[in-house]
């Protein structure tokens, strides 16, 4: 049986304030999102598509995942990290990344996630949870949406019309917004990361040296309804509609495309799923190897 000192000491071990994390965790934090939302979008590369006419019905993300790790973790290191994850496991390693055009996505997806993962005060209560995952999915595709009609209506990019129609462009992204706000907000959203956020809150903070997030305590960096809040969201929309344009008229740079998908086919995804699961298995060890620095410098002190 422990003794109350070696209690002690494991309590301390950990940080007692959810709002207080430092460098290593943060970095954590970061990664774990980053790689846990890249297995995910591999995943989503084996799905099915459905197309009806010039609607397209597929699972743009699992939205479910970054949503649990904005709610669980501080959502601004969770919110830069998941997008990361797709372009890094998905787009370079499947050789399919648009240089500087994944700007707009990664910005708009970061936005919708932090925006998202503030709102959340309790990550056990389910109500808050679900409405943070169609926030963040309706931030994302809402600004995708706003970037896609600027692009047709400045020029740069030619719109799918459906005959005898000519406000077809709206028509359709509001389609495609509200279609992917069902199955990725919704279906593979609110639902899952309901339960899975009530599931492992107080479960999985532990294993980064972090205490769960708690109503009491508000996190600091959090996104607030605000004018300033809301200047940096504008700019941010700016610059992804910025990189998006540069796409459009052949601006862009850094892209990267090799033939070797055509070659291997849907087996390269392996080299994707490996790539992360060794960055996780990496970042675990890690976790402990922290985790018990910090035990022993508390034993240390007591």
């Amino acid at each position: 049986m422990s003794s109350p000192t070696d209690s002690a000491r494991v309590r301390s071990a950990f940080s007692t304030d959810p709002t207080d994390l430092g460098s290593a965790q943060k970095l954590m934090v970061f990664v774990l999102s980053m790689t846990l939302f890249g297995l995910a979008n591999i995943l989503t590369e084996v799905l099915p598509e459905v197309r009806l006419g010039p609607v397209e019905l597929s699972v743009s993300y699992l939205a479910f995942v970054p949503v649990v790790m904005v709610c669980l973790f501080h959502p601004l290191y969770a919110a830069l990290g998941a997008p990361l994850g797709e372009i890094v496991f998905v787009d370079l390693l499947m050789g399919d990344f648009s240089g500087f055009a994944e700007l707009e996505g990664y910005i708009q997806l970061s936005l919708g996630l932090y925006i998202a993962g503030s709102m959340v005060r309790d990550p056990r209560r389910r109500g808050q949870v679900a409405l943070a995952a169609v926030v963040a999915v309706g931030v994302d595709k809402m600004l995708g949406g706003i970037v896609d009609i600027g692009k047709v209506y400045v020029g740069v990019a030619d719109a799918e019309y459906v005959d005898g129609l000519a406000e077809s462009v709206l028509l359709l992204e509001g389609i495609g917004f509200s279609t992917d706000l069902v199955i990725s907000g919704v279906l593979f959203g609110a639902v899952p990361a309901a339960y899975l956020a009530l599931r492992l809150h107080g479960r999985i903070e532990p294993l980064l040296g972090l205490a769960p997030r708690d109503p009491a305590q508000p996190l600091r960096l959090r996104a607030r309804v605000s004018a300033r809040f809301l200047l940096v969201g504008i700019f941010l929309a700016f610059v992804a509609m910025i990189a998006a344009f540069m796409s459009e008229i052949d601006a862009n740079f850094g892209v990267w495309e090799p033939e070797f998908i055509d070659q291997y086919g849907q087996k390269f995804l392996w080299i994707g799923v490996s790539a992360a699961l060794i960055v996780l298995i990496a970042l675990v060890f890690a976790a402990r190897a922290l985790n018990r620095s910090r035990t022993a410098r508390a034993g240390d002190r007591t």
